[in-house]
């Protein structure tokens, strides 16, 4: 089923969300529900609250960009993997790097704003997959930007919680015609 994503505004996106256990009621179902609703939706990555559920999970497909890039924007964007297309159950990232790395970041909930955001160049997250094996890996690059930004959803962030004051200042009234309404996903 694909699902209406949630808008800036929506008190959900604001709260921490509830891991899940492998009996959680009605997971395959989410699951499915979040890869039919990120396709529909045009992105590379959703968490569940971006479809009004408080529960700890996120997928990405950092591949969709991968495919569409030129090979030196592929080198210098994804070193050491091709993207990937991965469910996170209860992520919780262990290590990021000192290095960090600011590159422009849009949001299926805060459709219209899109502007550069500092994030680690490479983090460790532990999580469990779609059949609930409990993994610890490596990202880097842009796959891990993606993970950082559905990760931050899943603890009540959003991506504009990174901006400076000013910025904030500066996007103030946008961010009020997205909570209204005025400004929508196409």
């Amino acid at each position: 089923m694909i699902l209406p994503i949630t808008i800036y505004g929506n008190s959900i996106l604001r709260k921490s969300c509830i891991d899940l256990t492998k009996e959680t009621p009605g997971l395959e179902a989410l699951i499915e529900n979040l890869w039919n609703t990120l396709y529909s939706s045009g992105g590379v990555g959703l968490a569940a609250p971006q479809i009004n559920s408080e529960k700890r999970i996120f997928i990405i497909d950092s591949s969709l960009l991968y495919n569409e890039l030129t090979d030196s924007q592929k080198e210098a964007l994804f070193q050491g993997d091709k993207g990937i297309k991965e469910t996170f159950i209860n992520a919780r990232i262990i290590t990021e790097s000192k290095e960090k790395w600011s590159e422009l970041e849009g949001c299926l909930s805060i459709p219209g704003i899109v502007e550069p955001v500092d994030r680690a160049w490479s983090i460790t997250v532990e999580y469990h997959d779609k059949s609930f094996m409990r993994l610890r890996k490596r990202f880097s690059g842009y796959t891990a930007k993606v993970i950082q930004h559905e990760y931050d959803h899943t603890n009540g962030v959003l991506f504009i919680d990174h901006f400076t004051n000013l910025k904030k200042k500066l996007l103030k009234n946008k961010l009020e015609q997205i909570k209204k309404g005025d400004i929508v996903n196409k």
